[in-house]
């Protein structure tokens, strides 16, 4: 069966309707009078929103920072061990346990470690946490993307004399672009959560996970919620931006096959 592709109105419309439901609903349960304490109403947080706009984007520009220091770092050493990796089989197999073990370690357990390491008044160990989390999920959509030249194409290369940078550059690396920014995009998310999830542990007073923990210890709900939401922001931007620079190079490399 062929799937129905959806108009390009419909598939805009679609999550704009999805989230206004979400709010209706939202603004219902808390009118009900059984909403928990810490769940204000949708109107009171636009509200803190749009008052507390300037701390609002000062806290996220800190947060953002921080995941785009650790994502740009995790995607280059990402890339870097993958390229080894895809040559040697040795650093293939060293890598491969490093891995697997960074794919598991707990965020939470792994930030006060940093925090305290690099100091409390250094972004390091935020920059770091985002970092090893956007590592992952680069390291093997690269690895695999390496791998996917045929042995077909590989041998034309070198029957037309092309020397070991020239098939890197021009069928290898090609190959793996869609994978890497894949890659990415995946990462880019990974990066966001766990800056935020790194400043609840410890670290400089700054941040929207930091904001988030102390309005909500200090019962100013609304407020807390206007940080969500600022976080959120923050999320949207990096996915949208890294979907934007994978569907551009898509183009470009489909523009480039015969």
């Amino acid at each position: 069966m062929n799937a129905v592709r959806l108009p390009v109105w419909a598939r805009f419309a679609a999550p704009v309707v999805v989230g206004i439901a979400g709010l209706l609903a939202w603004y219902a349960f808390v009118a009900s009078g059984n909403a928990p304490r810490m769940l204000p109403a949708p109107f009171a947080v636009a509200a803190e929103f749009v008052g507390r706009a300037p701390l609002v984007w000062e806290a996220a520009g800190i947060t953002g920072t921080n995941a785009l220091v650790g994502l740009l770092a995790g995607t280059v050493i990402a890339v870097l061990l993958a390229a080894l990796a895809a040559t040697w089989r040795p650093v293939d197999g060293m890598t491969a346990p490093l891995v697997a073990a960074l794919a598991v370690v707990p965020i939470v357990a792994l930030t006060p470690i940093l925090n305290t390491m690099f100091g409390a008044s250094s972004q390091f160990g935020r920059q770091a946490v985002a970092g090893i989390a956007a590592f992952v999920p680069v390291f093997v959509n690269t690895l695999r993307g390496l791998r996917q030249t045929r042995p077909v194409q590989r041998d034309l290369f070198r029957a037309t004399a092309a020397t070991g940078g020239q098939t890197f550059l021009r069928l290898t690396l090609p190959t793996a672009l869609p994978y890497l920014l894949t890659g990415v995009r995946v990462a880019a998310s990974l990066a966001v959560i766990s800056a935020l999830v790194a400043e609840y542990f410890g670290g400089p007073a700054d941040g929207i996970g930091t904001a988030i923990a102390t309005y909500a210890k200090s019962g100013r709900a609304a407020l807390a919620w206007a940080f969500v939401g600022g976080g959120i922001a923050i999320g949207l931007l990096f996915f949208l931006l890294t979907a934007l620079l994978e569907r551009i190079v898509a183009r470009r490399l489909g523009a480039l096959r015969p």
